[in-house]
């Protein structure tokens, strides 16, 4: 029935990708009623999913990342915040869950950045965070408007807001600024393992998608 209800997805045109992800929803399931003691065995267990390429990602060019960088201005606050977050994305190569709770997962890794996110971000750190931020008890390095955390949503409309007036046509999300930091480090000459460790990932063929 399973296997059936796999060949049905692909029949019907979806991709491999959500065919991938409807057999690890259903071999988790099964794992569950198994350790209840639903059933007696996986059905799934002997499945294989199909193969999923791996995209190549989108990255930007060193002249649209510089011109991406400029558009926030240092005559505010938020414009200092703001430059402040842009410059350690593209310097670090850290998700932006990371960029905006300062954490990943249970794994912790240490990344060198430039002078200038190191600037950028020491500016923000000693003349603006302290005016923003309306508790105390706010843990958070960047924060909004309202002094609260920034939220992923809230930086994602923030790069949206700098590609527009930037007028850059490819389309920037936070991880175009991870992709093109390993690409860019990899046109210089960095090693691929190195910057695997950089970008925190398990296995290196995530990294030599690059």
């Amino acid at each position: 029935t399973v296997l059936s209800y796999l060949l049905y997805l692909q029949k019907e045109g979806r991709a491999s990708s959500t065919v991938s992800r409807t057999l690890a929803s259903l071999r988790s399931y099964y794992l569950f009623m198994m350790q209840n003691g639903v059933v007696k065995s996986n059905p799934t267990s002997n499945l294989e999913a199909p193969h999923v390429e791996k995209k190549i990602p989108k990255i930007l060019s060193g002249e649209e990342v510089e011109l991406l960088l400029e558009q926030p201005k240092n005559c505010d606050n938020k414009g200092k915040r703001d430059k402040a977050m842009l410059e350690l994305l593209y310097a670090t190569g850290i998700r932006v869950s990371e960029l905006v709770r300062c954490k990943g997962g249970k794994k912790e890794r240490i990344i060198p950045m430039g002078h200038q996110a190191k600037d950028a971000l020491e500016n923000y750190i000693n003349n603006v965070r302290k005016y923003m931020v309306k508790d105390e008890n706010e843990t958070a390095l960047f924060v909004n408007c309202s002094g609260a955390r920034l939220s992923r949503q809230g930086f994602w409309k923030l790069i949206k807001y700098y590609q527009h007036i930037a007028g850059i046509e490819t389309d920037i999300t936070p991880h175009t600024l991870r992709h093109s930091f390993a690409a860019h480090l990899l046109e210089n000459g960095a090693d691929l393992h190195s910057i695997q460790e950089m970008m925190g990932h398990a296995d290196i063929s995530s990294t030599q998608v690059y």
